[in-house]
Formats: structure tokens, sequence, C-alpha cells
């Protein structure tokens, strides 16, 4: 290879060697340092992209695509039951297949389309905040973050609000498809059974919605038409678990981290209690300085140059978002949390390109109301105890967050 053409294997690019356990925080120093000699790093998985527009570059790129069942391989599971439903969810679908399913379901994630979720979310965040309001503390992650997304979720769907344990249950077993810390084969039967069991409660709500649409997501994903086109029942079925699926633990991560940054900053608290307005940037902001989702995998799906730097075909790519939020040739002092940024670059915590998050508008709204709520109803929070993370690789955010308040 040339010089203009050397592989990122081959090329002089700094190396991270951080353990696949350590948590963002603990990463961070090093990410930073290699940052500031490259937009690319060799990690312990592969390579890294650091720099914001390297990053997005990549995300927009239709030469990288995401890895099948790359959370199953790690285990290795690469065929079976498990695998066929997991390489078959919209989640890991490419090419045309993929964007006909968007450009059907993307109405029903509209803002618009989503606005109609706002009174479920103020409900609901109030009725968590009822139970700790007089207590003085509380385990934030247990009180709050963790059952928050599930009677959204039942709302969206259109399942009734006493179902949610169901769902919490399904979603809990479910969601070990995502997990690096768990016996994936031996989770697989306990996995297969609560999607058997969601799979065949969404089946009788089609039923029942064929004969009576109603305005809530499964409704208008059966009206969802396309010159003709339309999703069968499979396909609904597929497009419910991963509504599931994609909008509860991250949800409640990201709240959780949300809420641990502001504790932290009390003078941001207290402006969001006084300027509700500033709940949006809020969450942007949270997103981008403590997010709960810090990576995204990527394949090069050919030889591919691209910001001066070539990656092999095959070559698995970890596209390190939450560096790239942190990058100082974009954002100004990076490091520093602050609500009240003036028109920030948008966050790539929500991907790109083709697979950007599709409920990105449902989690802002989501994440939005219950910092508003909070900042109104709980004064002066502050962290009393360890707030163990999760690793950065996967799903990461506060295990446990427990604080004190006025």
């Amino acid at each position: 290879m040339t010089a203009a053409t050397l592989s990122v294997f081959e090329a002089d690019l700094p190396t991270l060697t951080y353990d696949l356990t350590a948590t963002p925080q603990q990463i961070y120093p090093e990410f930073r340092s290699a940052q500031q000699q490259a937009p690319v790093a060799l990690g312990p998985i592969g390579p890294e992209v650091l720099s914001y527009e390297l990053a997005r570059a990549v995300l927009r790129d239709p030469r990288f695509g995401i890895p099948p069942g790359i959370h199953l391989s790690a285990h290795g599971i690469t065929s079976g039951p498990l695998w066929d439903r997991v390489t078959r969810s919209i989640l890991n679908m490419e090419g045309d297949e993929h964007r006909r399913l968007r450009g059907l379901v993307s109405r029903a994630f509209t803002p618009r389309g989503t606005a109609r979720m706002d009174p479920t979310i103020h409900t609901v965040v109030n009725e968590l905040v009822d139970r700790i309001e007089g207590q003085g503390s509380c385990e934030f992650v247990e009180a709050i973050a963790r059952p928050y997304p599930i009677p959204v979720i039942c709302a969206l769907l259109g399942a009734p609000r006493e179902d949610w344990q169901r769902f919490s249950r399904w979603a809990e077993d479910i969601f070990k498809i995502v997990s690096f810390d768990c016996d994936l084969a031996a989770e697989e039967p306990v996995i297969l059974r609560a999607w058997g069991e969601f799979d065949a409660y969404i089946d009788e709500m089609i039923a029942h919605r064929r004969e009576n649409l109603t305005d809530d997501l499964l409704s208008e994903l059966i009206r969802a038409e396309d010159d003709g086109d339309r999703l069968d029942a499979a396909e609904l079925r597929m497009l419910a678990f991963s509504v599931l699926i994609a909008g509860t633990d991250t949800t409640r991560s990201q709240l959780a981290a949300s809420m641990q940054v502001l504790c932290d900053h009390p003078e941001q608290w207290a402006l969001l209690r006084e300027r509700p307005e500033l709940a949006m940037p809020a969450v942007e902001e949270t997103m981008r300085h403590s997010p709960s989702m810090c990576s995204t995998v990527r394949s090069a799906l050919d030889d591919v140059t691209i910001g001066g730097h070539t990656f092999p075909a095959g070559t698995f790519i970890l596209v390190n978002t939450f560096a790239a939020n942190r990058d100082p040739a974009i954002y100004d002092d990076p490091a520093r949390f602050d609500i009240t940024r003036d028109e920030p670059p948008p966050i790539l915590t929500f991907g790109g390109g083709a697979h950007y998050c599709l409920g990105a508008n449902l989690a802002r709204r989501e994440l939005a109301e219950a910092l508003t709520i909070l900042a109104r109803r709980v004064p002066d929070p502050r962290v009393v105890g360890p707030v163990p993370w999760r690793p950065l690789l996967g799903m990461s955010g506060p295990v446990s967050l427990p604080i004190e308040f006025g």
C-alpha cells in the first residue's frame, strides 16, 4: 500500500489499552490523550474513531454496516433460533429492506407523532415522584429510572398500564441479548421464552387492532402504507419488539446518568428549576457529557478509505461517540458541563445515517419531561454514596444512584 492508503493497522496510530470492564470516566483520560494525536486509535477490540467529524462521516457512510448479531457472536452464538430472531430485526437490517421498513415506520416517530405521549409521560413521572417526595432520600435508579420507561412503552403500543410489569419482565429477560456480563448460552432458553410470550401478546393486540384501530403506535403501524405496501404481522411483531428493546434500558440508564451529572453541578440544577425551557438543552448536554450509550459498532463492507484512513474489508470499528462528543475541535471546553451552551453541534449519541435512532424524538421528550418535573419537585438533590457504572462497551450508566434532597 502507498502512504495514502496505508491500513489503520499499519499506520502509526495511538494505542488504547483500557480494560473491557472499565467505565467511561475511568477511560476518558486515555481517550483524550489519544484524541490529541489522531482521529483514530487502536483499541482492545479494533480501531476506534475518536474525532467528531470522522465519527459522523463513518456513521453516515453506507460502506460501513452494522455487524449482524455482534453481541451474540461475542458469546459464541452464530446460528440457531436466537440468532435468527436477532439478525432479522430492524436493528440489524441493511439495504433495501431496511429502507423500506424505516420509510413505513418513520412517520409514527415524528415530533408530532410522539407528542401524543406527553400526557402519559407527565403522569408516569409525577406518580413516581409522589412515592419519594416526602422521604428526603431514595435510590434513584430503583425508585425512578428503572420503572419509568415501561409504562410509557405500554401506552405507546396501546397496551393497558396494568400490564407494565409483564412488559418489564419481558424486557429484563430479552435485554440479555446485548449484555456482556451474563452467560448468554445458558440464558438463551429464558430469552426465547420471554420473547415468545411477548410475541403472543403482540399478536393478540394486532388481531384486535385490525378490527378496532385507535391512536396508538401499533394502530399507526397497521395504517402505514406506501404505494400499497403494508407491514405484515411478522413485521409488526418485530417492530413492537424493537420498540421494547431499544426504548427501555436506554432511557433508564440515560435518565440516571443525566440525574447524576446534574446532582454533581447544583448550579445547573437550580438553573433548570428556574428556567424549565432549558429542559431540552439539558437533555442534549447530559447526553453529550455523560451518555449511557457511549459507542456503536460498524464493519467495513469493503476496503474503505475515509478521512485519510483506510479500513480493510471486514474490520470491526468502534465509533466512540463518547470521545467524539467531547472533541475539543467541535465543543469549547468539552469536559465542562453547561446546559446553556450556545447552539452546540448535534450530538452523535443517537447515531447517524441510515441507522439514526428512530425513537430519538420520543427519548428526548421522555428525558426532558422527567428532568423538568424532577427539577421542580426534588429540591437540592445530592449524591450520598458510591455510584458504580457499567462498562463503556454496551449499555453503560449508573447501576445505582443514592441521593438525598431537601
